[in-house]
């Protein structure tokens, strides 16, 4: 099994050395992790379940992947912690399957590392993923400040700096590593909480955050699915801020798009300073 497997705290970050792979990621289990999954032509992956979510958003990347012929399973978000591959590999407890990984003899309650050696029974798909869609894209929101939603933290570029961004991932740190907080310098960042999960993990961007001067929140994965910024600025529901992002006034119990107007105002004040 060891020659095949390979342990990722996201996704977003395999190359071509994971074709024909076993993946264990970090990454929830959303359509977005699932397609770059696809794309990138593992033989089988499993994923966080990010705590499931709006419309089952946490998982959906099971069906996605089905039709491929890709063997996929969710472990539970509160066996393991989202972002973290190892901690998955070492304690995650398998929530969900879909009918390929079924036929492996994977199903829920089986611990991760059972499932990855079942994993290495699968052969390399032959199917290409079907084409992404639009991934980001710009929010308006009051006075000059510049705001965007992507489906994905890994799509922050410097081109961000000193703007709003709305992302679809989930708000863990990677590998519990600080630095993975956010890719920009960017002046506020809000995140899906993937319904916190064990050790609140869901949640661990925000302080990394703060040290940064960031101002950071989270949005309730059950008011928005998880991997897609779209849904998140249009439903989400703020669940914790940083302290950062609650010096500014903002608060759990609002919207997404509400955030992202004070936050505009915000750095619309401090222009003018």
């Amino acid at each position: 099994m060891l020659d095949r497997l390979i342990v990722v705290d996201s996704v977003t970050r395999l190359g071509p050395e994971a074709q024909g792979r076993v993946i264990i990621g970090g990454s929830h289990g959303g359509v977005y992790a699932a397609y770059l999954c696809a794309k990138a032509r593992v033989a089988g992956v499993v994923l966080n379940d990010a705590g499931l979510g709006l419309d089952r958003a946490g998982i959906a990347g099971l069906d996605y992947l089905q039709p491929l012929g890709i063997p996929a399973a969710c472990c539970s978000h509160r066996t393991t912690r989202i972002g973290d591959g190892f901690d998955m590999l070492g304690r995650g407890i398998v929530s969900h399957v879909n009918a390929a990984a079924a036929k492996l003899g994977i199903e829920p309650g089986m611990w991760c590392r059972e499932a990855a050696r079942r994993l290495a029974a699968a052969p390399v798909p032959m199917a290409d993923a079907p084409d992404s869609v639009e991934s980001r894209f710009p929010v308006a929101v009051p006075g000059r400040a510049r705001a965007s939603a992507m489906d994905s933290n890994s799509l922050m570029t410097p081109d961000d700096d000193g703007t709003i961004v709305v992302t679809g991932s989930h708000g863990g740190l990677l590998g519990g590593r600080p630095e993975t907080a956010a890719r920009a310098a960017v002046f506020a960042a809000l995140y899906n909480d993937a319904d916190g999960g064990i050790d609140g993990a869901g949640f661990t961007r925000l302080p990394a955050l703060d040290a940064r001067g960031i101002a950071a929140a989270t949005y309730s994965a059950w008011t928005a699915r998880i991997g897609d910024g779209r849904s998140a600025v249009e439903t989400g529901i703020v669940s914790a801020v940083n302290h950062r992002a609650a010096a500014l006034g903002l608060r759990p119990g609002g919207t997404v798009r509400d955030a992202m107007t004070l936050l505009a105002e915000a750095i619309g004040k401090d222009n003018a300073a």
